[in-house]
């Protein structure tokens, strides 16, 4: 037993003083939360989460998130000695040019990395989408004797994951789900850059979590290692409430002169205090990334006996895909991001002769059409579903009780939305969607960034995208949110200008791979567009295409997105009447345009035709690309009003008249 706990505190040390290492090579890093945090890494590692280095992907494996993304150094360390694909010179290389083991954890870009964390309180909340995934999964695919998916959620959090308000939304959330499965470890160690967290906060934070429903225990020192054990047994046999285990820890522990200060936070201990740290914990100070033989050993054999635990989960799942082959061949389907065949048929075509239709409306009508035939589509809106129009009818809600619900009540809670709906999308056999009002996505930046960094597939549905929604006034009607959601790398936007542009939408969402697909839809209802007057619908996969072609060589190019399309139609059949012709493209999706081969946007925009007027009831800018110096933009350059639509469409100059005005001017 002795020889047992020697080695146990000889690996333990090893962690503490390997990070230290790679962040003073680097410069750069945080070392003083992996030193004070590595008894909590080897207790989770060794005796709860189960993995498989050798396929960091496996379905059931847990799932595991450095939520205090800074201290990072102790997920790869403990990656590396696991046997994770992550090579001693890759710990070398921390945050390095094209290294593995960037500044915070990514996804992506080191095996073993559930999810991309750095921003305080995301990964606390993309936690509570994994664990909502799972629950689904759970009640979809386990039988008796067969729990498919029975995987827990574990977290390091820290004082600043504490403080981030969007930790307080998913907490409330995970705690009125009932989100059992969820096991959070608080580092408690009353430190952040600045110094003391007693400047900034003392509230009780386990008073604050057990008023959410969770479940709370504190262990006064992350060093006592069976406490840290009863603690998390504690956690699992509570399935009902998540969990929070609040931690005592010192950070850095182990440096004499910068334990416990905001020293050892952001900046590495300085090559005499790592000399210092070696002696302390009885290692040479004068050898860099130290591995004992019989630490490299030890944590070898941890990972080849927890790689085990899927050859035995792959019995299982073999077993029943004999017994229900045909739950077996949908998830493995969804899981490898296929759609089920036939679900195109779903699709819904609007005729013109149909009264006008917005097109959040389009979108419920499309969504209810193919969910059946995609139940592994799920998804709900921040308390405004009646709004968006993304309830799906004849499925459940999502709740502690029913966990097959398909329907998802985030509450007025958008931030941690956008991060649930990031643990959703990274786990494979889910669709997952959110929705509010394209205003509101201001609350949800930080999620759909960092969902384009890791180029996952969550779906954001957002109404209400203009003036057009009319009397709520300047707070609720978009202006800058379009160009300012499209300058983000790797997103999608998508505003379709019809009900059947709606349904094409999302097609190309669901079939998206890659990163965020972002919808915008309107309030107000629109004509449906002819399709056999002007180009069909299904051009809208190419971003911008010829919706109606002028008479002749065009004097001149309309375009525009979203509800303005059928403004553009009307004014291009008054140009035409007065002998000027006209070009009119639709326009929803510059991502996807700028995707399409030279000769294709030669045809669409001839280099020789630069007149060109675009029309959006949004910022102008960004549309300068398009209408080059020759052309014009009718864009919003202030607030709206609060008025009906109408009026401000005439007071902003969103007319046939005022667009015919513009375009003669061109010309």
């Amino acid at each position: 037993m002795s020889l047992d706990k020697n080695i146990e505190t000889l690996a333990i040390d090893t962690v503490r003083i390997l990070s230290a290492d790679a962040v003073q090579k680097a410069n750069s890093g945080h070392p003083g939360t992996p030193m004070a945090l590595a008894p909590m890494g080897h207790v989770l590692w060794k005796e709860f989460i189960n993995f498989n280095p050798k396929n960091p992907d496996w379905a059931n494996r847990d799932r595991f998130i450095l939520s205090a993304g800074h201290a990072c150094m102790l997920q790869y360390s403990f990656l590396h000695l696991l046997g994770y694909d992550i090579s001693l010179d890759d710990i070398k290389n921390f945050r390095q040019m094209n290294s593995k083991t960037a500044g915070h954890p990514e996804y992506g870009l080191a095996p073993g990395i559930d999810v991309t964390t750095g921003p305080l309180g995301q990964g606390f909340a993309n936690g509570v989408g994994f664990a909502i995934a799972q629950k689904h999964l759970a009640a979809r695919y386990n039988k008796p004797n067969f729990p498919i998916f029975d995987y827990h959620i574990y977290a390091i959090c820290s004082d600043g994951d504490m403080m981030e308000g969007v930790t307080s939304e998913a907490a409330s959330l995970a705690g009125h789900l009932e989100l059992g499965n969820l096991i959070y470890l608080y580092d408690d160690n009353h430190i952040s850059i600045e110094g003391s967290t007693d400047i900034a906060f003392n509230e009780d934070v386990s008073k604050r979590f057990e008023a959410y429903g969770w479940h709370v225990q504190f262990v006064d020192d992350v060093n006592d290692i069976h406490a840290l054990q009863l603690a998390i047994i504690n956690a699992k046999a509570e399935t009902q409430k998540p969990s929070l285990i609040r931690v005592r820890s010192l950070i850095a522990y182990g440096s004499p002169n910068k334990s416990g200060t905001a020293g050892s936070h952001g900046a590495p201990l300085g090559e005499e205090e790592m000399k210092l740290v070696k002696e302390f914990f009885g290692f040479d100070p004068n050898k860099n990334f130290n591995i004992p033989p019989e630490v490299a050993k030890y944590y070898k054999q941890i990972g080849e006996e927890k790689g085990k635990k899927e050859d035995d989960w792959n019995e299982l799942f073999a077993e029943y895909k004999d017994k229900f082959p045909e739950l077996a061949a949908e998830y493995e389907q969804a899981a490898a991001g296929k759609l089920p065949k036939g679900w195109l048929d779903k699709l819904p075509t609007f005729e013109p002769s149909d009264k006008k239709m917005a097109t959040r409306q389009a979108s419920g009508k499309v969504l209810n059409a193919i969910a059946e035939c995609l139940p592994h589509l799920i998804g709900g809106a921040a308390d405004l579903a009646p709004s968006t129009e993304t309830n799906l009818k004849e499925f459940d809600s999502f709740t502690s009780e029913n966990r097959d619900g398909r329907n998802f009540h985030f509450g007025i809670r958008e931030h941690a939305m956008g991060s649930a709906l990031n643990g959703m999308a990274l786990t494979k056999g889910v669709i997952p969607f959110g929705a509010t009002f394209l205003i509101f996505s201001e609350y949800m930046r930080p999620p759909i960034r960092l969902a384009a960094i890791m180029k996952i597939r969550p779906i954001f549905v957002y109404t209400h995208d203009s003036i057009g929604l009319g009397e709520d006034g300047t707070t609720h009607q978009p202006i800058e949110q379009l160009i300012s959601l499209r300058s983000i790398p790797n997103i999608t936007l998508i505003r379709p200008a019809d009900a059947n542009e709606t349904a094409q939408a999302w097609r190309v969402a669901l079939e998206h791979q890659g990163g965020p697909v972002i919808l915008v839809f309107t309030r107000q209802g629109l004509p449906i567009m002819d399709q056999n007057k002007y180009s069909k619908a299904t051009g809208l996969e190419q971003g911008a295409y010829i919706l109606s072609e002028a008479s002749k060589t065009p004097d001149l190019i309309l375009i525009a997105t979203g509800s303005e399309v059928s403004l553009i139609l009307d004014a291009q059949a008054q140009l035409e009447k007065d002998g000027i012709s006209t070009r009119v493209v639709s326009m929803p999706s510059w991502e996807l345009f700028e995707k399409q081969d030279a000769a294709y946007k030669e045809k669409v925009f001839p280099k020789a035709n630069k007149k060109r007027l675009a029309v959006e009831m949004a910022s102008p800018l960004g549309w300068h690309k398009y209408v080059t110096d020759e052309g014009d933009i009718l864009g919003m350059t202030t607030f709206g009003e609060s008025a009906p639509a109408e009026d401000l469409y005439k007071h902003f100059g969103y007319t046939v008249d005022n667009v015919v005005k513009r375009a003669k001017a061109l010309l």
